[in-house]
């Protein structure tokens, strides 16, 4: 889908506040309501705009560990896969699940409370899945940038 200028400063405004009225997105761009009104609508149509949600403080909510496993599977098949993607979806702690390239074969971001946490995490829930062979662990420290917003 091409997305001309206008169509990009809409995006763009809703990504920094999902909250922003189509009115208040008229005045910023200079565009009056209803054509502002008819792109945001085709945008959600053709799913360039997915959803729309709240960002919440994870450590305000008592999560203070950001951790990054690197998980080799037993088997690098269809079915091993499958199986393990399935098993990643019903863990709520993991927040991102990439199947990656190079040394290993997929790229979690846990978030969890705290180093306890992610023992248990490790040793009770992840290391079990019959699919995992070898799992790498990197904390992190301390977060430089995290942000919601794609380039456009």
């Amino acid at each position: 889908m091409a997305l001309d200028e206008i169509d990009k400063k809409i995006l763009r405004l809703l990504q920094v506040d999902a909250h922003y009225t189509l009115k208040d997105i008229a005045n910023k761009i200079n565009l009056s309501l209803t054509p502002v009104h008819d792109r945001v609508k085709r945008l959600e149509k053709e799913g360039v705009i997915e959803k729309y949600v709240s960002i919440l403080n994870k450590k305000k909510l008592g999560n203070n560990l950001t951790v990054y496993c690197q998980v080799t599977l037993t088997k690098q098949t269809y079915d091993t896969s499958e199986g393990f993607n399935q098993s990643i979806l019903e863990l709520p702690e993991v927040v991102e699940c990439n199947y990656v390239s190079g040394n290993f074969d997929y790229m979690l971001k846990v978030i969890i409370p705290d180093m306890e946490s992610y023992h248990h995490f490790h040793q009770k829930k992840l290391s079990v899945l019959p699919e995992v062979s070898l799992i790498n662990t990197v904390f992190v420290i301390s977060e430089v940038k995290s942000t919601t917003e794609l380039p456009i």
